[in-house]
C-alpha cells in the first residue's frame, strides 16, 4: 500500500525545536539518547528523534551535515491522545538539583564575563573562542537539565510517552501544534516498515537549516546580554472574550532561556471583561522576554478538560513581548497591549536595574516596623521575634503550605503595601486583613519586611565571615565555623532566624506539592537575609569582576549559606530555650 507523508513546515518546525529535555519514556521504560531531541510530524505520525554529533556542541550551521538521525518511536496522528486509557502509575519526573541549575547559570554569566574582559584587552582571537564554546557547552547542558514539566502523549493502542518541558506556555505551544496537524489530518491509521522509517528520518535531515537552539549559541556578542534588575509589571485588563468566564493571567520571565511563573493575578469571576489593575515586582537575571498566559479557572477538579483529559486550568490564550532594554530604561510607566489569539491584554512595565534598585539605609525611623531596627521592635513588642514574622508564618501555614511556588511567585504590589501600612499603623485588624488577602501578597510582606530592615538579618559585621565559613572545603570546620558565626547573632536576629528557619524547613517537606525545595528558598531568601548594604560588601582588588558578574557570585554565596543551614538536621539551640524565649513577653 502506498502511503503519502507531508513534513510539517519551517514554522512549525521552528515552534517544536528542541525546547524539550532529551528524556522520553515508552512503556514505563526511561530511555536517555543523543544530546538533543526533535519532533517531526508528518499527517500520519508523530516521530521523536535524536542526533549523535562529532563536536561537543553545534556552534553553527556547518555542524550540522555531521548529524545522523535515529528514530526511538511513532505515533499515527490519527491514534494520538493527551488523554489516557486506562490509568497507569506514571513514572517519577527526574529532577536535576536546584543547586546545579544554579551553578550552571553562575558559570555561564561568570564566562560571560571573561569574554568581555578577553575582548577588552586584544589578547587574541583563539582565547574568546574558546572561551564561547565553554558557554555554549553550559548553555547546552542547562537546556538539556532544566525541564521537568511533563506533557504526556498517548496512543489508542494503549502506549505512552512523556516529554519534559520548561514551561506551561511551552507544553502548550506543542499541544496546539500537534492538534493543528491532527485536524489537517485525514489518513487512517498505518504501520511503517523500518525501511519508510529510515525514509522519513532522511527526509528529515533537509529541514536542518530551520532547527533552533535556544540561548545564546547563535545570539552575537553585542547584542543585549538580559535584564538584571526589578521589572514591575500592571496588569491592567482584558478583552475579546467570547464568553463569560473565570480568568486569570500568569507571568513568565526567562533567566539563561529558561522560563519560569513568576506572578498571577486574581480570578476575574465569570466575565467577558476582566479587570484586574494588579501591579508585580519580578526580579529579572539575564532577562529578555515576558510571557502572559490567560487560564479559564477550573473549579471543579473532578471534571477533565476534553483537550488534555486532565484536571489542569486550561489556557485560553497566551502571548509574549521581548523585554528591550532601550526602551525600558526610562523611569516612566511603558504601556502595552499583548494580542493573543483574539484576546488583547493590556499590561504597563517599568524596569529598575539593579545599580538603581533601593538599598538599604541607616534606620532613621523609631515607629513602625518596616525600615525599623529588629532590636528596637522586640524591644517595643516586649517578644523576643517581631509580631509581623509571627503573624505571616502563622497564616502561611494555614493555608500556604501546599501553594504552588509559595514564595517564589510574586504577590499583588497593592496588597502587600496594604499590610505594610497595618503593620506600621499597628492596626488591630491586621490579622483579619491577612485572612482575606491572597496568601502569596502575604509571603510578599514577610520578603519585603526583612529586605528593607536597615541591616540584614545575619548583619553586616558577620557578612564577611558568613561567606568565608560556607567556602571552607574541610567539612568539620565549615560546621564548627557556621554554627559559631550563628550563635554569634545578636539574640533578637539569632531568634528570628530560628523560628523562620524551622518554618522554612516545613515549606520544603510539602515539596510534592508546592514545588519549593531547601534550595528554592534558600535561592529566595538567601539573598534577603544576608545581603548587606553597599558600602560592606568586600572587594576582589585582584580579580575586578562587572557588576552583574560580581552580584552572580555573590548571590550564589549568599544561596549557599542560608541552603546550609537548612540542610543540617539540628541547630545545637535548646528547643525549650527556644519555644519559651519566642513567646515571652517580657523585654
Amino acid at each position: 500500500m502506498r502511503r503519502e507523508f507531508q513534513r510539517v513546515g519551517a514554522a512549525t518546525l521552528k515552534a517544536l525545536s528542541p525546547k524539550v529535555r532529551n528524556l522520553v519514556w515508552g512503556g514505563g521504560e526511561m530511555r536517555k539518547f543523543g544530546q538533543w531531541s526533535q519532533i517531526a510530524s508528518v499527517h500520519v505520525l508523530i516521530v521523536l528523534m535524536t542526533y549523535e554529533q562529532c563536536d561537543a556542541v553545534p556552534t553553527g550551521p556547518q555542524c550540522w551535515k555531521s548529524l545522523h538521525y535515529d528514530s526511538k518511536w511513532y505515533i499515527p496522528l490519527c491514534d494520538l491522545t493527551f488523554q489516557a486509557g486506562e490509568e497507569t502509575d506514571a513514572p517519577p519526573i527526574p529532577q536535576v538539583p536546584d543547586e546545579e541549575i544554579d551553578a550552571m547559570k553562575a558559570k555561564i554569566s561568570h564566562i560571560k564575563a571573561e569574554i568581555q574582559r578577553e575582548k577588552a584587552s586584544s589578547k587574541g582571537v583563539k582565547a574568546v573562542e574558546r572561551m564561547k564554546k565553554k558557554r555554549s557547552e553550559q548553555e547546552s547542558l542547562l537546556l538539556l537539565s532544566s525541564p521537568n514539566m511533563p506533557l504526556r502523549v498517548h496512543s489508542r493502542s494503549g502506549k505512552s510517552y512523556m516529554f519534559l518541558i520548561s514551561s506551561d506556555y511551552e507544553r502548550a505551544e506543542w499541544k496546539d501544534t500537534i492538534q493543528e496537524q491532527q485536524k489537517k489530518s485525514g489518513f487512517k491509521s498505518v504501520s511503517l516498515s523500518s525501511l519508510e522509517l529510515q525514509m522519513l528520518t532522511s527526509s528529515c535531515v533537509k529541514l536542518q537549516t530551520v532547527h533552533h537552539i535556544p540561548l545564546t549559541i547563535y545570539r552575537e556578542d553585542t547584542e543585549s546580554p538580559g535584564l538584571y534588575g526589578f521589572l514591575n509589571v500592571i496588569v491592567h485588563s482584558a478583552s475579546g472574550l467570547k464568553q463569560s468566564l473565570n480568568l486569570y493571567c500568569a507571568l513568565e520571565v526567562d533567566s539563561f532561556g529558561y522560563f519560569a511563573n513568576k506572578a498571577k493575578t486574581r480570578v476575574y469571576r465569570y466575565t467577558t471583561e476582566p479587570n484586574w489593575n494588579e501591579e508585580f515586582e519580578i526580579e529579572l537575571e539575564g532577562s529578555q522576554i515576558l510571557r502572559l498566559l490567560c487560564y479559564e479557572k477550573n473549579y471543579n477538579r473532578t471534571k477533565l478538560n476534553k483537550e488534555d483529559g486532565e484536571s489542569t486550568d486550561r489556557i485560553m490564550a497566551k502571548g509574549l513581548i521581548q523585554l528591550d532594554p532601550q526602551t525600558l530604561q526610562g523611569k516612566d510607566w511603558q504601556r502595552t497591549v499583548i494580542a493573543m489569539d483574539g484576546i488583547e491584554v493590556k499590561i504597563s512595565m517599568k524596569f529598575t536595574s539593579r545599580e538603581l534598585s533601593p538599598k538599604r539605609r541607616s534606620s532613621q525611623k523609631t515607629m513602625g516596623v518596616f525600615g525599623v531596627k529588629i532590636s528596637a521592635v522586640t524591644k517595643r513588642e516586649r517578644s523576643k521575634v517581631p509580631y509581623i514574622v509571627r503573624q505571616c508564618l502563622e497564616e502561611i501555614e494555614r493555608r500556604g503550605l501546599e501553594e504552588v511556588g509559595i514564595y517564589r511567585v510574586s504577590g499583588v504590589a497593592t496588597d502587600i503595601q496594604t499590610l505594610k501600612a497595618a503593620f506600621d499603623a499597628n492596626n488591630k485588624d491586621v490579622s483579619v486583613m491577612m485572612s482575606e488577602m491572597d496568601v502569596n501578597a502575604i509571603a510578599g510582606t514577610l520578603k519585603l519586611y526583612f529586605r528593607e530592615l536597615p541591616e540584614p538579618l545575619f548583619t553586616d559585621e558577620l557578612y564577611a565571615n558568613f561567606a568565608g565559613g560556607i567556602a571552607l572545603s574541610d567539612s568539620v570546620a565549615k560546621e564548627s565555623c557556621m554554627l559559631n558565626l550563628l550563635l554569634s547573632l545578636p539574640e533578637p536576629n539569632l531568634l528570628t532566624f530560628l523560628f523562620l528557619l524551622d518554618h522554612l524547613k516545613r515549606v520544603a517537606e510539602k515539596e510534592s506539592v508546592n514545588k519549593m525545595s531547601l534550595h528554592n528558598l534558600a535561592t529566595v531568601f538567601g539573598p534577603t537575609l544576608l545581603h548587606p548594604s553597599d558600602s560592606k560588601i568586600p572587594a576582589n582588588p585582584t580579580q575586578p569582576l562587572s557588576m552583574t558578574d560580581s552580584w552572580s557570585l555573590e548571590v550564589m554565596s549568599q544561596v549557599q549559606v542560608l541552603l546550609y543551614f537548612l540542610q543540617l538536621e539540628t541547630i545545637p539551640t535548646p528547643d525549650s530555650k527556644r519555644q519559651s524565649i519566642l513567646f515571652s513577653t517580657e523585654v
